[in-house]
């Protein structure tokens, strides 16, 4: 399964970028993070593996997650012509998932992120999520995005959520 989601931000595209890499703040914008701890490496480099667990409606899922692109490494001063480019795969019970982050200038204030994902599954269970649900997986990757746009516009905090 293959989608892609895009969002435009109302903020420069170094400042988004610098807020989407900062470990420190993910729990502010990435709904239903338990834990997202490095096993080796620095945390949001290239090649460091991590182990993540969320909440995902009444259930808890553990993966493991390994960077295999950030482009550019320094994150400040990005040349107006380049792409940032996060990537990295994601391997749980029963599925495969490799995420493609590239941001780019929309206009002087404003950048384009645009997250594509592929995913794989194994095992009964998991083969019929993905072929009954594909909508669910579009629908939170869409969900993280926006709240993402909401902390880095206006500094929300989903844990502070009512809804």
């Amino acid at each position: 399964m293959k989608y892609t989601v895009s969002i435009e931000i109302a903020a420069p595209r170094e400042k988004v970028a610098q807020l989407l890499a900062d470990p420190a703040h993910m729990p502010k914008w990435l709904r239903g993070l338990v834990l997202h701890e490095p096993l080796s490496g620095e945390h949001g480099q290239l090649g460091t593996e991590s182990r993540v667990v969320m909440q995902m409606g009444g259930r808890e899922f553990e993966c493991t997650e390994t960077i295999t692109r950030r482009e550019p490494a320094d994150l400040r001063a990005i040349p107006r012509e380049s792409v940032v480019r996060f990537e990295r795969e994601i391997v749980g019970e029963g599925m495969w998932s490799a995420v493609r982050d590239r941001l780019t200038e929309a206009g002087p204030e404003t950048t384009l992120w645009e997250n594509e994902n592929e995913y794989r599954f194994s095992g009964f269970l998991m083969k019929l999520v993905g072929l009954l649900m594909p909508g669910t997986f579009r629908k939170q990757s869409l969900q993280h995005m926006q709240d993402f746009k909401a902390f880095a516009e206006q500094g929300k905090d989903v844990r502070e959520a009512t809804d």
